[in-house]
């Protein structure tokens, strides 16, 4: 077999029909559209979700839920991910985004006490837990809690 031997399955290709060609084309005169009516006509056809005028179901269903405006976003950061800065760096919010540990939209960042940390380095946060806290002091570094 040959590249120029090669041809697609019998009956897998076949040519595209071409609408308003005639009657004899099967999809002449009306071009498939049926006679008259809103979807015969130039940009015709309904919005989504448009039922023929019923109540569509998204008014038909009950609202639900409450969405607090006042509500703010923390990022967590835990020690144990502190181990990618080097000994005695001051890490702050700038830093927490540049190596990826803060991402997206917040209002704040908390440093939570999970896991553990053998350097020192100085943290400046939004909030932080006590046991983080303790955590970095007894590795002879400092947490800073910005307002």
């Amino acid at each position: 077999m040959k590249l120029n031997e090669l041809s697609p399955a019998e009956g897998s290709k076949s040519s595209r029909k071409r609408k308003g060609r005639g009657v004899a084309s099967g999809l002449g005169k009306t071009a498939g559209k049926g006679s008259k009516g809103h979807r015969a006509r130039s940009g015709g056809g309904v919005r989504p979700g448009f039922e023929g005028g019923q109540m569509p179901i998204h008014r038909r269903l009950p609202k639900r839920g409450f969405t607090n405006i006042f509500k703010t976003s923390v990022a967590i950061v835990n020690v144990a991910d502190l181990k990618k800065f080097e000994s005695g760096a001051v890490v702050d919010e700038a830093m927490l985004v540049s190596a990826g540990m803060a991402k997206g939209r917040y209002d704040a960042i908390k440093l939570l006490g999970k896991g553990d940390i053998d350097f020192p380095l100085t943290v400046k946060v939004n909030a932080a837990s006590k046991s983080a806290i303790e955590k970095i002091e007894a590795a002879g570094g400092k947490v800073e809690v910005l307002s």
